[in-house]
């Protein structure tokens, strides 16, 4: 395997003391004998250049499908603003001060469920690959699902392909962003640059990517001020087609989720749902469309989500409505 550490929104150098990985048991111990240091071309530390990645040198790490990974990071100096994934849906642990990469941690006083200073784990395999990258706002980042559970719809997608398929190995990248947009960048800095900014990246990037599938647009639509009109939205999908196939992928479209009853409901950003929602099915633009609006809706009332899938802010689902979602999911077109 190997890991990407990221400084992608540092304003300096980020000095990386050590690092070291372990695969974790069901219980959340380490695996005896899967504890390795993590180099950096030999060296056990190194340097990220602000606004930039440090790729680790390939680690001679063994895993099955579905196995946890422990990353303890080393950060001896001053890091400035964090490269952080704010909901990451797993507990981060930040020990005293000290190197503790080599030392059990003492108990914590706290945990949060962000990501700091990793964008990805890169792994290996011998056998035929599809790489699924998942494109998104907080509905593909798993917010409201069980945090430490992987119940975000991108994990149930690849517990369903590795079961229907256990001769092929597939990845599922979860690239969602909560608060992220298509076409404008976050209110904060957390909820990430544009879909369309940060494509490249977060994307096209990844190593052996075979399809991209999208779910973004609820954020645009929510806007208070500067809300796109369906055409310029439109535009944007068009150009995340354009530059995915540009770079081998197959490109899949998903239709924007219901929203009524979130706090930012509006009949207007309803009616350009509707209207984006009718292109995406019918344009015929992407290599296939998952139609999430329809697997989701209420029946009786289709501007909302069915009360049984969704969190209780009536814009993210719950654990069955990631399931849903996932289910949704025709997987043979994902080969």
């Amino acid at each position: 395997m190997r890991i990407r550490f990221t400084n992608e929104y540092g304003g300096s150098p980020l000095l990386i003391g050590g690092a070291r990985v372990a695969i974790l048991s069901p219980e959340g111990q380490i695996v005896p004998g899967s504890d390795r240091t993590v180099t950096f071309g030999g060296a056990t530390s190194a340097v990220a250049p602000a606004g930039a990645p440090m790729l680790s040198d390939p680690i001679p790490l063994a895993t099955k499908n579905f196995e946890r990974l422990r990353v303890s990071l080393y950060l001896p100096g001053r890091t400035g603003p964090c490269t952080c994934h704010m909901r990451g849906g797993e507990l981060v642990q930040v020990s005293p001060p000290g190197d503790w990469t080599r030392r059990p941690l003492p108990p914590a006083s706290g945990v949060e469920a962000y990501r700091a200073f990793i964008s990805r784990v890169d792994v290996e395999t011998g056998l035929g690959s599809s790489v699924i990258v998942a494109l998104g706002d907080s509905i593909t980042d798993g917010v409201s699902s069980t945090i430490g559970a992987n119940r975000r719809w991108p994990d149930l997608l690849a517990e369903r392909l590795a079961a229907r398929f256990p001769q092929q190995a597939f990845g599922v990248v979860n690239a969602g962003i909560g608060g992220n947009r298509l076409l404008g960048d976050g209110r904060f800095s957390y909820q990430g640059q544009s879909a369309l900014s940060r494509l490249d990246r977060d994307a096209l990037s990844v190593a052996g990517a075979s399809h991209l599938l999208v779910l973004e647009g609820i954020n645009d639509l929510g806007r208070s001020e500067g809300r796109p009109t369906p055409s310029e939205l439109i535009l944007g999908y068009r150009q995340l087609i354009a530059r995915a196939r540009a770079a081998g992928l197959e490109v899949i479209g998903a239709t924007i989720l219901p929203f009524e009853g979130a706090a930012y409901f509006t009949e207007q950003g309803e009616a350009s749902r509707q209207a984006v929602n009718a292109w995406i099915r019918r344009s015929g633009e992407f290599d296939a469309v998952v139609d999430l609006d329809m697997a989701l809706r209420d029946p009786d009332r289709p501007a909302r989500l069915r009360a049984d899938l969704q969190s209780g802010d009536w814009l993210h689902p719950n654990d069955a409505g990631y399931r849903a979602i996932s289910d949704a999911i025709d997987i043979l077109m994902l080969r």
